[in-house]
């Protein structure tokens, strides 16, 4: 089955994300190769104002790769576990 993308309709993207660091810093940082490190986009993330929103946006949304919030995929896993 093939979809066109110009008629697919597109999940909006929230306001809080244009002002996020990542979206001036690039996705590189935050979607790294498995087994490279998160360091700087978790340095990154510590000083973006967004970072709350970014991290409820992740748990919402079950995010499961990447830096969301400052936190990796394994840290978010905890997270919503600790949250049962």
């Amino acid at each position: 089955m093939h979809f066109d993308t110009m008629t697919m309709p597109r999940t909006p993207v929230p306001a809080w994300q244009a002002q996020a660091l990542c979206a001036q810093t690039g996705g590189d940082f935050f979607f790294p190769e498995p087994g490279s490190s998160v360091r700087e986009a978790k340095r990154i993330c510590g000083m973006c104002e967004m970072r709350s929103a970014c991290l409820e946006y992740a748990l919402d949304n079950d995010e499961r790769f990447g830096v969301w919030g400052g936190l990796s995929e394994k840290e978010r896993l905890r997270l919503r576990r600790a949250s049962r």
